[in-house]
């Protein structure tokens, strides 16, 4: 055997030494804890324990309620228009159901978080494990969530970045996932998730960049918000720096990419979009000024349509009114320009105290269009548009003509009291009952002024008060308050006692009760309900709202008789200062006792307006408005009707109905009917008024008693209307013994026909 092969032998016999030596030997460190199969073991035991330790946490976490900050929303209200007035509550969020966004908008939001969104099982494990692992390494925030997983994270969750909370997030999204459809689950993501400029869920973000409601977005303008959810802050594009725009602009393209990948958007479209700008950031409106009015007015009607504070204060609600945006300027307008620029409350102590009220209401459906509550919610609360501790005075008068129309009343002596039914319109005249006996009620009139014997449209155009205090006992006065209750007075109102006072208007009222009881006279005597709201909405939620306008209350011709014979008060009476050429205006104006309150509440055809005007102390203490903006007595002829005529001039703009539509023979607008009576038929002379007078400034009532004035001592003859009231009254009635009474209540002697 050679060298070679003896070599090859000995290394032949030690490999086969070796083999054996290892078999027979024993394994050490650590390689006798980890082979293969020992290593597989580990894997899927521990696999087991993870998945036996999830079900334990499937099962025991349990779908939460939602998060305060997920629920909590901004109340909109907007005007008639739709655009928005005010916002109220901490968290700009107006929540909307899916169906109120477009289709194409909803599938930016899927294509930019979610491609698989509408087939995956609502969670992403990879994604869950990735964002556990980033922040165990304190990396932050970290993508790769589902829509439902976010949502879950904003709506039943927080923000915070916690093992323990991501844990959570998986397993409560995978039983929404379950318990919800996509849709839900979209909008709910869609809505509370936010947008950067204080908005919080798609509307409010809509509302905040494009200034616009969701309907109507664009797919464009859809995707940028799905684009500027990843960051909000930096991808503003009117505040972003130049790497802000560029990444926002890529994240936009990317969102309509996806869209044209999943067949969600056609490509020509895409190829046509350009990258649509936002606005720039504007302030939350407030509830300052009038807005803080419309609002408190809004709530207590919505009050009575059955949501209650709670539900009003968990926010959520759309809510449009009835308020018309150009009406309105136009009457903040008016009050500025005809009264509060005239103000001195520095040089002047009364100009302090002047206090101004409006409302105008459209008669045909009782909106309130218009409203003027005062000097703006934060610096005078109270409404003067709805306040009703101020008397009407004089503009209840055309309510004791309506009850005696309405119930076909008659004077003393039987006469039918119409528009040229003759009274005496002394001053101070005693009150005289159904039994010809006095009530002891003998109201002045303004400055103490004799009219002697006048028919009724010529004492409605000079707001006589012995006139009307005496027709409220004709009619008897329980039936004038039915009559004004039915046409919307506060029948539970200060004051509103069944006394002859009644007469005077010394119960309280406010400019929206007025304005509600002209607009039924306007509306021919079918109830008014004034009204500020127009819609109520949260989500799918519509609140069903009451009727505005209802049955007759009065017949059509008793309120056209009404309308037609105060159209006189406006052509030739204390309110001739609201003439509108061209347009037929009705109206009364009204003063009360010591001045503390101003009125003039007047229509057209197509709207009703009351202002009024208060004295308003130191503790809410009614005082006097006398001397007001430099000037002396302050009456309905005034101020009152200055506002009025400038803010319907504008309010109209040449545009509605010109002339009223009556149903009547007596009045102002229509020529009176010829009288029965042999003094009628003898000479036109003697159908004319008895007097005529020249209209007074305005009315001055009171309820204080007076004695009378001596009565004529011979009986007036009865006589037609008049449309004319230009010479001072005689100060001795002319005497004609032949004439007819009817009608004449004057506490005659001599040859006067007794009443009874």
């Amino acid at each position: 055997m050679g060298r070679a092969e003896e070599r090859r032998a000995r290394q032949k016999s030690a490999r086969r030494a070796g083999k054996g030596g290892k078999k027979a030997g024993k394994k050490t460190g650590i390689r006798r804890f980890f082979t293969w199969k020992m290593v597989l073991g580990y894997f899927l035991s521990m696999g087991l324990l993870l998945i036996g330790a999830f079900i334990v946490l499937y099962f025991w976490v349990d779908v939460p309620n939602a998060n305060a900050l997920a629920t909590a929303e901004a109340n909109v209200y907007k005007y008639s228009d739709g655009s928005i007035m005010a916002k109220t509550g901490k968290i700009n969020r107006e929540s909307v159901p899916l169906s109120k966004i477009p289709k194409e908008v909803q599938h930016t939001f899927v294509a930019a978080e979610n491609k698989d969104f509408y087939s995956d099982p609502g969670v992403s494990f990879t994604g869950t494990a990735r964002g556990m692992i980033n922040t165990l390494l304190g990396r932050g925030k970290q993508g790769g969530s589902t829509i439902t997983q976010q949502y879950v994270k904003n709506y039943y969750l927080s923000q915070e970045q916690t093992v323990s909370r991501k844990l959570k997030e998986l397993v409560i999204s995978l039983k929404v996932d379950q318990q919800e459809s996509k849709d839900d689950i979209l909008a709910g993501y869609i809505n509370t998730s936010y947008y950067g400029r204080n908005a919080y869920g798609i509307q409010a973000a809509a509302r905040a960049y494009y200034n616009k409601d969701v309907e109507k977005l664009t797919v464009a303008q859809g995707a940028y918000l799905a684009a500027v959810l990843q960051a909000p802050s930096q991808y503003d594009y009117s505040v972003a720096g130049p790497n802000g725009k560029r990444l926002v602009e890529q994240r936009w393209n990317y969102v309509l990419d996806n869209m044209v990948e999943k067949h969600w958007l056609d490509a020509g479209e895409r190829a046509g979009l350009k990258f649509p700008v936002p606005g720039d950031p504007r302030p939350t409106p407030g509830v300052d000024g009038q807005a803080g009015y419309f609002v408190e007015l809004a709530k207590q009607e919505l009050a009575k349509s059955g949501v209650s504070e709670d539900e009003l204060a968990a926010g959520g609600w759309t809510i449009t009114l009835n308020i018309d945006k150009k009406k309105q300027q136009e009457l903040e307008k008016a009050v500025r320009t005809q009264l509060t620029d005239k103000l001195k409350p520095k040089a002047r102590t009364v100009d302090k105290h002047a206090q101004v009220g409006a409302v105008s209401v459209n008669p045909k459906n009782g909106a309130i269009v218009a409203m003027y509550g005062g000097a703006g919610a934060t610096k005078h609360w109270t409404n003067n548009a709805t306040r009703a501790d101020y008397q009407p005075a004089s503009t209840f008068k055309p309510l004791i003509l309506a009850s005696a129309l309405e119930n076909e009343s008659t004077t003393e002596d039987g006469t039918p009291i119409r528009a040229n039914t003759v009274y005496d319109g002394d001053s101070k005249r005693p009150v005289k009952g159904q039994d010809g006996g006095e009530v002891g009620f003998a109201p002045p009139n303004e400055d103490n002024r004799d009219y002697g014997r006048i028919t009724v449209q010529t004492a409605m155009n000079n707001s006589v008060n012995s006139v009307f205090a005496q027709m409220a006992v004709d009619v008897g006065l329980s039936k004038v308050k039915k009559t004004a209750t039915d046409l919307g007075m506060n029948a539970k109102a200060g004051g509103f006692d069944v006394a002859p006072a009644m007469s005077l208007g010394v119960m309280g009222a406010s400019p929206k009760d007025m304005a509600g009881v002209y607009a039924t006279l306007d509306n021919h005597g079918k109830k008014v309900t004034p009204t500020i709201l127009k819609s109520a909405e949260k989500g799918d939620r519509t609140v069903e709202l009451p009727d505005t306008t209802g049955d007759e209350v009065i017949s059509r011709t008793a309120a056209d008789s009404v309308t037609s014979v105060m159209t006189g008060v406006v052509d030739q009476g204390t309110g001739s200062a609201v003439k509108q050429k061209g347009q037929a205006v009705a109206g009364k104006t009204g003063t009360s006792d010591d001045n503390k309150s101003a009125w003039f509440t007047g229509y057209t055809p197509d709207l009703v307006t009351s202002v009024g005007m208060f004295g308003e102390g130191q503790g809410g203490k009614q005082v006097t408005l006398t001397g007001t903006a430099g000037g002396g007595r302050v009456n309905g002829g005034g101020f009152p009707a200055q506002i009025w005529a400038a803010y319907m001039g504008s309010a109209l703009d040449g545009e509605g109905t010109a002339k009223f539509d009556l149903d009547t023979d007596m009045g102002a607008a229509v020529p009176p009917p010829p009288s029965s009576s042999s003094a009628a038929s003898s000479s036109a002379s003697e159908s004319a008024d008895p007097t005529t007078s020249a209209p007074p400034t305005d009315e001055s009532p009171t309820a204080s008693s007076s004695a009378p004035t001596t009565p004529p001592t011979t009986p007036p003859s009865s006589g037609g209307e008049s449309s004319t009231d230009t010479t001072t009254p005689p100060t001795t009635p002319p005497t004609s013994p032949s004439v007819d009474t009817r009608g004449f209540h004057g506490g005659s002697t001599g040859t006067s026909k007794k009443h009874g």
